[in-house]
């Protein structure tokens, strides 16, 4: 008898605390997927900077052992091989290009600007700058000038931070839109 008074108590007492259970999850899954998807997004983001990083390396490395002979040329293929690099290691680490295979650069004097749309996050534009006649001064006595490359990327990238927010506080504009993630490289030609 005694054992049935404590199990009908204990029913009892688990009874009265299975509706709260419900509520604290109500409660707590919305932070949990705000911090998860805050996670998520900021490595994303962070992912892609270095890729961006490692894409303009790429980029500099080859066009530090490319020819300068060709750059009077209205197309250079220096200038191609260079964007064609990057282009490569982008495709090599899954970030779209955005269609910069295909883009037609706009030339002003040793500058070269691919821009490119296709496809890109939140309507972006993914901009590649080659400058084949980058001038460098070294800090050293006497200083000496130093012909080289300079490589500009800049990648859009859309947030997903700031959609989940709103879904919890309508009126928060945290981590939205699309934002540029840029690198930069400068090498000593070579050739």
């Amino acid at each position: 008898m005694k054992v049935e008074h404590a199990l009908r108590m204990m029913l009892r007492d688990r009874a009265k605390t299975n509706g709260s259970q419900i509520v604290e999850l109500a409660i707590a899954l919305p932070l949990l997927m705000v911090i998860v998807v805050g996670i998520m997004d900021f490595g994303t983001a962070f992912k892609l900077k270095q890729v961006l990083n490692g894409a303009a390396r790429e980029g500099g490395r080859f066009a530090s052992n490319q020819t300068m002979a060709d750059v009077s040329e209205p197309n250079p293929n220096s200038v191609a091989g260079i964007r064609d690099a990057i282009d490569t290691y982008l495709a090599a680490a899954n970030v779209k290009d955005c269609g910069l295979a295909t883009a037609v650069p706009n030339q002003s004097g040793m500058t070269w600007t691919y821009t490119a749309s296709s496809a890109c996050a939140g309507n972006g534009t993914f901009t590649l700058i080659i400058d084949r006649g980058n001038a460098l001064q070294t800090a050293g006595t006497p200083p000496l000038t130093m012909e080289t490359t300079k490589i500009h990327i800049s990648y859009p990238y859309q947030w997903l931070f700031g959609n989940v927010m709103r879904l919890i506080i309508p009126t928060a504009n945290y981590a939205t839109g699309v934002t540029s993630i840029t690198s930069d490289v400068i090498m000593t030609n070579l050739n």
